[in-house]
């Protein structure tokens, strides 16, 4: 987890689905692909779920990480198969 990812989810937790690009509206990102490089990190932990494409919502854990129910650290890839 980076300072930005906990950033990250409680936008979402705020204002619901989101694409990457709506999400470097809402913080000062210069590195094209910032945000989707981060969402993509994030939903391999289960922390946000990919709805299709670019458009992600936060899961229960990441809710549960926001609400200090849940240690990222303890968190393993999630399998997608």
């Amino acid at each position: 987890m980076r300072p930005v990812d906990e950033h990250i989810l409680e936008t979402m937790r705020d204002e619901g689905n989101m694409t990457p690009d709506a999400l470097e509206n809402t913080f000062d990102v210069t590195v094209a692909n910032y945000a989707s490089n981060r969402l993509s990190e994030l939903a391999k932990y289960g922390l946000v779920e990919r709805l299709g494409t670019g458009l992600y919502r936060l899961t229960d854990d990441g809710r549960a990480f926001l609400d200090e129910e849940l240690d990222a650290s303890t968190l393993d890839p999630v399998d997608e198969s």
